[in-house]
Protein backbone atom coordinates (compact mmCIF):
# COMPACT_ATOMS: atom_id res chain seq x y z
CA UNK A 1 0.00 0.00 0.00
CA UNK A 2 1.25 3.40 -1.10
CA UNK A 3 1.39 6.43 1.90
CA UNK A 4 2.11 9.70 2.42
CA UNK A 5 3.59 11.09 5.55
CA UNK A 6 4.06 14.04 7.15
CA UNK A 7 8.00 14.39 8.70
CA UNK A 8 8.03 17.53 10.91
CA UNK A 9 11.12 19.67 10.94
CA UNK A 10 11.37 22.63 13.00
CA UNK A 11 10.68 26.26 12.56
CA UNK A 12 14.10 27.60 13.51
CA UNK A 13 16.38 28.74 10.33
CA UNK A 14 18.66 25.78 10.59
CA UNK A 15 15.76 23.15 10.12
CA UNK A 16 14.85 25.60 6.83
CA UNK A 17 17.87 26.23 5.60
CA UNK A 18 17.86 21.93 5.92
CA UNK A 19 14.24 22.04 3.96
CA UNK A 20 15.65 24.34 1.12
CA UNK A 21 18.69 21.86 0.65
CA UNK A 22 16.45 18.82 0.21
CA UNK A 23 14.32 20.95 -2.09
CA UNK A 24 17.87 21.58 -4.00
CA UNK A 25 19.37 17.82 -3.77
CA UNK A 26 15.75 16.35 -4.58
CA UNK A 27 14.30 18.82 -7.52
CA UNK A 28 13.81 16.11 -9.59
CA UNK A 29 11.58 13.90 -7.04
CA UNK A 30 9.48 16.95 -5.84
CA UNK A 31 5.72 16.70 -6.23
CA UNK A 32 4.45 19.63 -5.19
CA UNK A 33 5.39 22.46 -2.55
CA UNK A 34 3.20 24.33 -0.16
CA UNK A 35 2.63 27.22 2.08
CA UNK A 36 0.19 26.42 4.50
CA UNK A 37 -1.74 29.58 5.95
CA UNK A 38 -4.09 30.01 9.06
CA UNK A 39 -6.18 33.04 10.52
CA UNK A 40 -3.34 32.90 13.35
CA UNK A 41 -2.91 36.45 14.60
CA UNK A 42 0.62 36.01 14.55
CA UNK A 43 0.36 35.66 10.83
CA UNK A 44 2.78 31.88 11.00
CA UNK A 45 2.53 29.70 8.28
CA UNK A 46 4.40 26.84 7.38
CA UNK A 47 6.35 25.35 4.60
CA UNK A 48 5.99 22.14 3.45
CA UNK A 49 7.34 19.94 0.21
CA UNK A 50 6.11 16.49 -1.03
CA UNK A 51 8.71 14.15 -2.64
CA UNK A 52 7.77 11.50 -5.08
CA UNK A 53 8.47 7.79 -3.52
CA UNK A 54 11.62 6.80 -3.92
CA UNK A 55 12.63 4.39 -6.64
CA UNK A 56 10.12 1.33 -6.36
CA UNK A 57 9.63 3.04 -2.97
CA UNK A 58 6.03 3.16 -1.74
CA UNK A 59 6.58 6.06 0.47
CA UNK A 60 5.55 9.53 -0.32
CA UNK A 61 7.45 11.94 2.37
CA UNK A 62 6.18 15.56 3.07
CA UNK A 63 8.69 17.95 5.29
CA UNK A 64 7.13 20.29 6.78
CA UNK A 65 8.51 23.15 9.13
CA UNK A 66 4.63 23.67 10.76
CA UNK A 67 3.11 27.26 12.27
CA UNK A 68 6.58 28.83 12.91
CA UNK A 69 7.38 30.76 10.00
CA UNK A 70 6.35 34.51 10.16
CA UNK A 71 4.42 35.37 7.05
CA UNK A 72 6.48 37.41 4.81
CA UNK A 73 9.56 36.65 6.56
CA UNK A 74 13.27 35.50 5.57
CA UNK A 75 13.00 32.11 6.49
CA UNK A 76 9.55 32.03 3.94
CA UNK A 77 11.97 34.06 1.39
CA UNK A 78 14.73 31.76 1.62
CA UNK A 79 11.99 28.65 0.90
CA UNK A 80 10.66 30.42 -2.29
CA UNK A 81 14.24 31.33 -3.71
CA UNK A 82 14.94 27.81 -2.89
CA UNK A 83 12.03 26.65 -5.15
CA UNK A 84 12.27 28.98 -7.79
CA UNK A 85 16.22 27.65 -8.14
CA UNK A 86 14.41 24.37 -8.59
CA UNK A 87 11.85 25.20 -11.23
CA UNK A 88 8.89 24.07 -8.39
CA UNK A 89 5.72 26.36 -8.73
CA UNK A 90 4.08 26.73 -4.94
CA UNK A 91 0.82 25.78 -3.64
CA UNK A 92 -0.95 28.37 -1.48
CA UNK A 93 -3.93 26.94 0.74
CA UNK A 94 -5.06 28.18 3.59
CA UNK A 95 -5.91 25.49 6.64
CA UNK A 96 -7.21 25.23 10.41
CA UNK A 97 -4.45 25.62 13.02
CA UNK A 98 -2.79 22.36 14.90
CA UNK A 99 -4.09 23.91 17.94
CA UNK A 100 -8.07 23.06 16.35
CA UNK A 101 -6.81 19.07 17.15
CA UNK A 102 -6.38 16.74 19.75
CA UNK A 103 -3.16 15.28 18.40
CA UNK A 104 -0.98 15.76 15.28
CA UNK A 105 -1.43 13.25 13.96
CA UNK A 106 -4.91 14.38 13.80
CA UNK A 107 -3.94 17.27 12.29
CA UNK A 108 -1.67 16.14 9.32
CA UNK A 109 -4.76 13.39 8.43
CA UNK A 110 -7.10 16.90 7.95
CA UNK A 111 -3.94 18.34 6.03
CA UNK A 112 -3.51 14.97 3.98
CA UNK A 113 -7.79 15.15 3.16
CA UNK A 114 -7.58 18.96 2.23
CA UNK A 115 -4.63 18.30 0.10
CA UNK A 116 -5.90 15.14 -1.87
CA UNK A 117 -9.49 17.01 -2.23
CA UNK A 118 -7.96 19.88 -3.58
CA UNK A 119 -5.81 17.33 -5.79
CA UNK A 120 -2.58 18.78 -4.39
CA UNK A 121 -1.20 15.29 -3.15
CA UNK A 122 -2.52 12.34 -5.12
CA UNK A 123 -4.35 9.12 -3.22
CA UNK A 124 -2.85 6.14 -2.53
CA UNK A 125 -4.42 4.60 -6.15
CA UNK A 126 -2.66 7.28 -8.64
CA UNK A 127 -0.09 7.05 -6.46
CA UNK A 128 0.73 3.17 -7.74
CA UNK A 129 0.02 4.75 -11.52
CA UNK A 130 2.24 7.46 -11.13
CA UNK A 131 5.19 5.22 -9.94
CA UNK A 132 4.24 2.89 -13.15
CA UNK A 133 4.96 5.78 -15.20
CA UNK A 134 8.09 7.53 -13.72
CA UNK A 135 11.58 6.02 -14.48
CA UNK A 136 13.46 4.86 -11.42
CA UNK A 137 16.20 7.26 -10.90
Amino acid sequence: MDTQRFIELGEGFGDVFELCELIRTNSPRIHRAFILRTDDPKNAVSLAVALLPAGDGHFMPIYICREGVKEGGTRQRLFTEALEEAGVSLADVKVRPSGDFGSREDYYRHLTGILRMNRLLPTPELMTRMRRQIPPL
